[in-house]
């Protein structure tokens, strides 16, 4: 039985694809520090990474660490990062972070998985950012929609929730790789594999992409109300 469209087999050409188009892959996000850039991943839910980066200037000038958000007040601090959208939330986990890292782990970001997914509003993808882009650790594989999108459209996973198709495509790619993996799946999905017009005619992975769609979720049926 020939191997060539065995998952494992396509996964290696998707990372030598992406090697090839993204030589030196980075994130979007600015930050200069580990808690910057978990500010930074915390806005980014359900908000454009350029948006961010809009905000985060006047955010960090303002409360520049983890010391000094602690210290900021929540309607200040709701105004600054309001452009990013559920700013309530957003800035009630911020402080919670804030007030976290500086009582249980001394004012640093800490480093391990399990420490950052205590912190508020950090769950495993930006556990997975901040391990990767601060401190170089591949500890898991950051799955965002584009991550998610590319790896059902490859036919890399069956999975439609991040934590198994995390572990899907933990398997499938080098542990060494699994941070920039991402950040080139990023790339890839805002410039060329793009959610409602993927530009295939311009897709180097096109010979052997299944071109799969993961299935509608369907709409719950409203009740029936009993006629009196």
């Amino acid at each position: 039985m020939s191997t060539k469209n065995t998952r494992p087999d396509r996964a290696k050409k998707v990372l030598a694809a992406l090697r090839a188009r993204y030589p030196h892959p980075h994130t979007h996000l600015d930050a200069e520090t580990a808690w910057q850039l978990l500010v930074a991943t915390v806005l980014a839910a359900q908000c454009t990474d350029a948006r961010v980066n809009t905000v985060t200037p006047e955010l960090f000038r303002l409360w520049p660490g983890p010391r000094e958000m602690a210290k900021a007040g929540i309607e200040e601090l709701e105004a600054v990062i309001r452009p990013t959208g559920f700013y309530h939330s957003k800035a009630k986990n911020l402080l919670g972070a804030a007030a976290r890292v500086c009582e249980v782990y001394g004012g640093q970001v800490p480093k391990t998985l399990e420490e950052l997914i205590t912190l508020p509003g950090v769950a495993r993808k930006t556990a997975n950012v901040v391990l990767f882009g601060a401190f170089g650790i591949n500890e898991g594989l950051a799955v965002d929609t584009h991550v998610k999108r590319i790896s059902y459209r490859l036919g890399l996973t069956e999975e439609t929730d991040p934590v198994p198709i995390e572990r899907d495509l933990m398997k499938l790619f080098p542990r060494e790789d699994w941070g920039d993996v991402n950040h080139r799946m990023v790339w890839f999905g805002r410039e060329v594999c793009e959610a409602r017009k993927p530009l295939c005619g311009q897709c180097e992975m096109a010979a052997f992409c299944p071109q799969l769609e993961p299935p509608k979720t369907p709409r719950p049926q409203r009740k029936k109300t009993a006629t009196p």
